[in-house]
């Protein structure tokens, strides 16, 4: 009796995985056609990015219901608890990230069929698109394949994007502002959705590096750095043990 339970809860494992991953697909799918909204001011790509959205709300309750019945078909052994607890939290993440693009193809049909960054400033958007994208199919390729020491990389794409955002609210405080007070809100809130957008890719990564090692980012570095110490130590007594060992039988 146990076997087929544990395949019926295995399957239900792997049905939840795969919902991720079209939460995933869909969350960037949103995105892409929100940026191409944003910087081709195209109302048809807005409206596009807004209808990918509508069924991921169905999607979101199946894996809410399907977290349910995890929990409750049978008690699970640790690593398939931490692969529900963060697969609840994930699809979270997800929801969100899909809210922040809705809210720049918004932004991109509100204004159309003006352009809602100016002309001279688009630069900085575009880089900062590049860098989310890349981004959410590391996000991808995380759910695909789990890695930690992967998903830590996503931390310094992270910084990449605050400091494009800093750059971009200082350039609104510290200098001349030639163009309109709505541009500068557009601007202001667009670069907003994109930064927090890159902080919830993060926040999956996070829960990937618990969901393999069991353990949050900062205690796995942790780890990571006292078993370096250790190992360099362990190889420094080595070292000595095979010097003295040759100084005794030279004498």
């Amino acid at each position: 009796m146990i076997a087929p339970m544990r395949t019926v809860y295995r399957e239900h494992l792997d049905a939840f995985a795969h919902d991720l991953l079209v939460m995933c697909d869909s969350v960037r799918a949103i995105m892409d056609k929100a940026s191409e909204a944003l910087l081709r001011a195209s109302l048809e790509k807005a409206e596009e990015a807004l209808s990918i959205a509508d069924p991921l709300e169905e999607i979101k309750v199946r894996c809410e219901e399907r977290a349910v019945q995890l929990l409750a078909l049978e008690n699970p052994v640790a690593s398939d608890l931490r692969q529900v607890v963060s697969s609840i939290y994930i699809v979270e993440d997800f929801d969100r990230m899909a809210a922040l693009a809705m809210h720049i193809a918004n932004t991109a049909r509100r204004r159309h069929p003006e352009h809602a960054i100016p002309e001279e400033i688009r630069g900085y958007i575009e880089e900062m698109v590049r860098l989310v994208e890349d981004m959410g199919e590391k996000t991808h390729d995380l759910l695909v394949a789990p890695d930690a020491d992967v998903a830590l990389i996503l931390n310094q794409d992270d910084d990449a994007v605050d400091d494009l955002n800093y750059f971009l609210l200082n350039m609104l405080t510290e200098r001349e502002w030639k163009h309109s007070t709505k541009e500068a809100v557009d601007l202001t809130l667009v670069s907003r959705y994109y930064e927090r957008y890159a902080d919830h890719c993060v926040n999956v990564s996070a829960r990937i590096v618990y969901l393999t090692t069991g353990l949050m980012p900062e205690e796995y570095i942790q780890k990571q750095e006292t078993d370096r110490a250790d190992a360099e130590m362990k190889q420094r007594f080595a070292d000595l043990e095979r010097q003295f060992t040759r100084g005794r039988k030279s004498d």
